[in-house]
């Protein structure tokens, strides 16, 4: 029901909805209703100009299409879509269920989003309706319905996004709660008996008799029953994912030539990315630059994190294959905590950056800086006077033109390097791990995301292309397969696991896997016993450190430390031990080990080092054991390949040289690559 289609169900028959010819698509936002229609003209004149060939229309416009109940009004849009085409723009068209106008709230309030304290949201910003009314989705639906049968068959439109960065909400509606009961009646098969067994009712007195005495859960309150939040957040995530997939498939009776799509936020954690399978593809808005300081050096925050991008695109590809980015900024945004000009030269290193990793798109929000409203202060391609051109729409012309001068120059997207394939690694994810995770973390400093970003991150070092799959995916398609903190599991998954290694596979299980069942519960056996028979480990126990004492592990004469979660492992037979812990009461036990099994090997990290490095050596050693050569980038430096190119990417706070590899040729930059500078080359 949730998480990257990683529960299966799989997405709409793939299509060809983009050329390979064209390598990528560049688009820009605009709202025809924010400006006079005496403008739009000049305004998508320009955009055109410039190197633009989509345009998106009608996002935030419901109270414009439809001004009261029952009464529509399209002739600012047709006219909108009209002047698109005149200057040779394709049109992107949206459903705009994320702003629901005045007159649907104050006649029906019960469709407003209800938080956990009581608080109702308002009319007077954004996503304030519940996906669980009935009746909020009856006249959303009914809105695109008429949208659809407008649009659906208009060659100048070429796809649909679908609401607007759409959220699982935790909504308290009543409308939610009687949703959620229905949710687990049918999940539990009407058997108020085997939801308590789930839910381990019997604990602290929790039993209930039948289905109509749950209520939603509520999460801030104290030691709340873990096993029913586990089941909130599937509900939650599954409402958003069928709200989406309504609309989908709404639009698909009327569009058979247009592509459907959404453009998620990439909360990696929230269950619903993937999760509506009659999608065509999926899409991601990312923003760079906002105040962070996450990127290289003092000036860092002006340039950004140097694997946001490729973590998306890595996220976002394998679902389908096909991918785009629906927003990326231009410019200074207006929410950040700071917003800083991003560094010369940043907004083009993303541009190429999305495209690196294989997109088919990319849309920048906006064109236009607006002259009201919360994002005032939000860049565009041109500032307030409307035809000024900003720094960063500079750089997207300069993008634009770059990708036109390769067209029709360059092989088809799958043209790769043998050696870059070989590398090739695969993250098994799936959020209910990190939902169970973080009921129980039993160390304040254990984050889940940074745990999985401490394989992420030395697989780029290495030039390795990644994918993150679900358990929906062939294992068996990637020499090296990652399963990080893999809390929830059962014997069919483990099952899968030693067929892959007995067939040739290399994977790497991490500390805290398959502990617990799909339930969130530990099964009746010893701890971690689910995973002894591939492993060859038994555990002893496990142990968590105080940040500020940390632990050692040692491998091949190195120390690392640690402190959020050590397993102390017992191997068996046949076992190799690759680290062990240097002080506590377990001085000389293993923290880390490997093992032959089949064509493959297995090898067991039970320890969360503090900084990555135990990791990365880990890798690197499975790697040169593999027989698989790697590559030795420095973090902030990238290199991908797509339609027979190689694309180095420069986020250091310093020049960087690249030595092209034999026979290769730049056809874009140079070898001495400056910070936010990009080199392209033929292979």
């Amino acid at each position: 029901m949730c998480a990257l289609a990683l529960s299966g169900g799989g997405f709409a028959q793939q299509r060809s909805w983009f050329s390979d010819q064209d390598l990528t698509l560049t688009g820009a936002y605009y709202y025809p209703e924010h400006w006079d229609e005496s403008q739009w003209e000049r305004d998508l004149k320009q955009m055109h100009e410039l190197g633009f060939e989509f345009t998106h229309f009608a996002e935030f416009a419901w109270a414009q299409l439809e001004p009261e109940e029952g009464h529509y009004d399209f002739g600012w849009l047709d006219r909108a879509v009209a002047l698109a085409a005149k200057h040779d723009l394709k049109v992107i068209l949206c459903t705009s269920t994320a702003t629901p106008p005045v007159w649907l709230s104050r006649k029906y309030p019960e469709i407003l989003l209800l938080k956990e304290d009581g608080t109702r949201l308002d009319h007077g910003a954004r996503q304030h309706a519940s996906f669980a009314s009935p009746l909020y989705r009856e006249l959303a639906f009914k809105m695109i319905e008429k949208l659809a049968e407008r649009y659906g068959n208009d060659a100048r439109v070429i796809g649909w996004q679908l609401d607007n960065e759409p959220a699982v909400q935790f909504d308290y509606n009543p409308k939610a709660e009687e949703a959620f009961r229905e949710f687990l009646r049918k999940k539990y098969a009407g058997d108020i008996r085997a939801l308590n067994a789930a839910w381990g009712t019997s604990f602290w007195s929790e039993t209930y008799a039948s289905f109509d005495q749950i209520t939603l859960p509520k999460r801030s309150q104290l030691f709340m029953n873990h096993h029913q939040i586990l089941d909130y957040h599937r509900f939650a995530a599954g409402q958003t994912n069928e709200f989406l997939n309504q609309q989908c498939l709404l639009i698909k009776k009327y569009a058979r030539h247009q592509w459907v799509t959404t453009n998620y936020i990439p909360a990696y954690e929230s269950g619903h990315i993937g999760g509506s399978p009659d999608l065509d593809f999926l899409s991601y808005t990312r923003y760079m630059v906002y105040g962070d300081n996450e990127g290289i050096g003092r000036r860092g925050y002006r340039v950004g994190n140097p694997l946001r991008i490729a973590f998306a695109n890595d996220f976002f590809r394998p679902v389908t294959g096909t991918y785009g980015v629906m927003e990326l900024q231009p410019g200074q945004v207006n929410w950040g905590s700071i917003n800083p000009q991003p560094l010369p030269g940043a907004v083009r290193l993303w541009l190429w950056s999305v495209f690196a990793g294989g997109s088919d798109f990319v849309c920048t929000y906006r064109y236009r800086q607006p002259l009201y409203g919360t994002e005032q202060y939000h860049y565009g391609i041109v500032g307030t006077d409307g035809v000024t051109v900003t720094p960063g729409g500079r750089e997207y012309e300069q993008f634009m033109k770059e990708i036109r001068q390769l067209r029709g120059k360059v092989p088809a997207k799958e043209v790769k390097p043998a050696d870059y394939l070989a590398r090739r690694a695969a993250i098994l994810y799936h959020p209910e791990n990190s939902w169970s995770i973080e009921q129980q973390k039993q160390n304040a400093t254990w984050n889940t995301m940074g745990h999985i970003e401490k394989y992420y991150r030395p697989l780029k070092s290495f030039g390795a292309p990644v994918d993150f799959i679900g358990e929906d995916k062939d294992f068996n398609a990637y020499p090296l397969l990652i399963a990080p903190a893999y809390q929830l599991a059962d014997k069919e998954l483990v099952d899968r696991w030693t067929d892959y290694v007995k067939q040739g596979g290399h994977l790497v299980l991490t500390c805290r896997t398959a502990q617990k069942d799909r339930f969130g519960r530990l099964p009746e056996a010893p701890f971690g016993s689910m995973l002894t028979d591939l492993t060859g480990n038994e555990m002893e126990f496990y142990d968590l450190l105080l940040p500020d004492e940390p632990g050692t592990v040692e491998m091949e004469g190195n120390a690392y430390s640690w402190n959020t979660w050590g397993e102390i492992l017992r191997p068996g037979d046949g076992v190799e031990v690759w680290a062990t812990y240097q002080d506590e009461f377990y001085a000389g036990k293993p923290a880390v080990t490997t093992r032959r099994l089949g064509k493959g090997s297995v090898t067991y990290v039970g320890v969360d080092s503090t900084d990555g490095t135990l990791e990365r050596e880990v890798l690197r050693k499975l790697y040169d054991r593999s027989g698989i050569g790697i590559m030795e980038l420095p973090y902030g430096v990238t290199l991908e390949f797509r339609n027979g190119l190689g694309i180095v990417l420069n986020y250091l706070d310093r020049p960087y040289h690249f030595a092209l590899p034999k026979g290769a040729t730049a056809v874009i930059g140079e070898e001495d690559i400056p910070t936010a500078g990009v080199l392209v080359f033929r292979f």
